[in-house]
């Protein structure tokens, strides 16, 4: 007798539906066919266990277990109940009531029968909503994240012996049901930063106002202690609330690379991650013999924060270099390519030199002669034209810490920063792959951005005084072109020039002299 039902794989953030058909019949031996690796061909062992547990039988004819279509590999545990409900049909043990066809099944049994939770939910939910099946059913940890998708009825088991049951119609499982919409709007804003809790530092979080409200990359450069860290950990809190849209694709991600957690819904705040200076190229951008999304793909809508810049490997930052200007990686591989989208704000950090104090207003700098220069060359110039904001961080004084006088929270820092977007989401409307200042083109900077001929005439003393490099010229521009819309400006003035223009502090030729 031949048994049937359906699972799914997941490629990059899109899931592909799995037919898994089961026969028992005359002979000996269990074989499993379909391109499956030595996770899912563990399952035999994990199956049979399971059955045992509950008083069913393995059967001790020849079993074959087909995955197709054949040419798509299957990897994880995630295979295990859908091929023990299948054993169970297929040898007559189960007469199933609910039919197997009519919905896809996940989940890894452990060995008395409880069922773990899986990765990559939510992209199978989609993709079972899209095939126009009955239902979902899996384990009842992963329940919530798929419940975001609507119009599908999202079956939770705890144990193999309860999808049995549901199977056969002796017991009745509620499909669950989330209201995304309201939990979503209810934590969107709630960030445990606060830019409130900043004392001094207020040139420094208008910098970081500006890179928000233009999507603008940004490097800290200031003696240890001074705050950097803390200031690139309120950044999410002033960027403007994800949409629907957003929220769905970076949960996603989440899902894929199984950083949700149990009972995970809808990711409704802004991603801030902030990995090591230790870390991998592959656990950077992502990779592997089976690519999983890497730290700029789960920042993806949210900021990246690299702190200590050039303790980096050279190699980790230089494979940056695509994704921060395609918004999107491709990781391929012989026998597969994906993509990942990565569209995220980058946020870095450093300290001035080795020792960390030059240009430090009270403490002298031990480096040697010509030691400053070569830690900044460590990061290579490509890359740091790919960031439009130099800001250099000063220690706060004393009497700065300990004010008692309120500082502006971040509510009110982002309500500027909202407005400003609206401004450039109306500007781009004909452009659908341009949602903020930072992401133009050289051809549009130079159609939006123009500006008067005492403009010019600033920007090229500038250039020629501060030995500004040639590649601080549309960074210049497209800055200016956000601290105008966050003036509500329509023309680009000279003080936003002005302003733009002191944010190249590591262009400058004497920099490090």
């Amino acid at each position: 007798m031949l048994a049937k039902t359906f699972g799914s794989a997941v490629y990059g953030v899109d899931a592909t539906m799995i037919t898994i058909e089961v026969t028992v019949g005359q002979g000996l031996g269990f074989f499993m066919v379909g391109l499956a690796d030595s996770a899912v061909k563990e399952s035999q062992q994990r199956v049979e266990a399971s059955l045992k547990y509950f008083g069913y039988k393995m059967p001790r004819q020849k079993v074959v277990v087909n995955l197709a279509p054949a040419d798509i590999r299957k990897e994880g545990s995630a295979y295990d109940l859908p091929i023990a409900l299948c054993i169970l049909e297929s040898s007559e043990q189960l007469q199933a009531v609910n039919k197997l066809e009519d919905y896809v099944i996940m989940g890894e049994l452990s060995l008395d029968g409880i069922l773990r939770p899986i990765k990559g939910v939510l992209p199978i939910a989609i993709e079972v909503r899209k095939q126009g099946f009955k239902g979902f059913i899996l384990p009842a940890e992963n329940a919530h994240e798929a419940a975001i998708v609507n119009n599908i009825d999202v079956i939770p088991v705890e144990t193999l012996q309860e999808a049995i049951s549901f199977m056969k119609g002796t017991s009745s499982i509620m499909p669950l049901t989330v209201d995304t919409r309201d939990l979503f709007f209810t934590t969107q804003n709630d960030y445990p930063s606060d830019f409130s809790h900043v004392q001094g530092q207020e040139n420094i979080k208008r910098a970081l106002e500006i890179a928000a409200a233009g999507g603008h990359n940004v490097i800290m450069i200031g003696p240890p202690g001074s705050g950097k860290t803390m200031l690139a950990k309120r950044i999410p809190g002033i960027l403007p609330p994800l949409s629907l849209p957003e929220a769905l694709e970076t949960t996603k991600i989440h899902s894929v690379a199984g950083k949700l957690g149990s009972r995970a819904t809808l990711v409704s705040r802004r991603p801030f991650r902030s990995p090591h200076h230790s870390i991998s190229d592959a656990a950077l951008v992502g990779g592997g013999s089976y690519p999983q999304p890497g730290e700029i793909s789960l920042a993806h809508n949210g900021v990246l924060f690299l702190d200590e810049l050039p303790e980096f490997k050279r190699t980790v930052l230089e494979v940056m270099r695509q994704p921060l200007e395609e918004r999107r990686v491709s990781i391929s591989r012989a026998k597969m390519a994906v993509e990942f989208p990565s569209n995220f704000m980058l946020i870095a950090s450093m300290n001035p030199c080795p020792c960390g104090y030059y240009n430090h207003p009270e403490k002298e700098c031990v480096c040697g002669p010509g030691v400053v220069q070569k830690y900044l060359n460590r990061i290579s110039g490509p890359l740091l034209d790919r960031i439009d904001l130099h800001v250099e961080v000063t220690p706060v004084s004393f009497d700065q810490i300990a004010s008692t006088r309120k500082s502006e929270s971040s509510s009110e820092i982002r309500e500027r920063v909202i407005k400003a977007r609206e401004r450039q989401t109306e500007r781009f409307k004909e452009h659908s792959d341009i949602y903020s200042n930072a992401m133009m083109p050289p051809e549009l900077v130079k159609e939006i951005c123009q500006i008067s001929e005492e403009g010019m005439a600033l920007l090229r003393i500038a250039m020629e005084r501060l030995g500004l490099s040639a590649r601080a010229y549309d960074r210049i521009l497209k800055v200016s072109r956000t601290i105008a819309d966050l003036a509500e400006s329509e023309d680009i003035k000279v003080e936003h020039l002005s302003e733009a223009i002191q944010y190249r502090s590591l262009d400058r030729e004497n920099w490090a002299g």
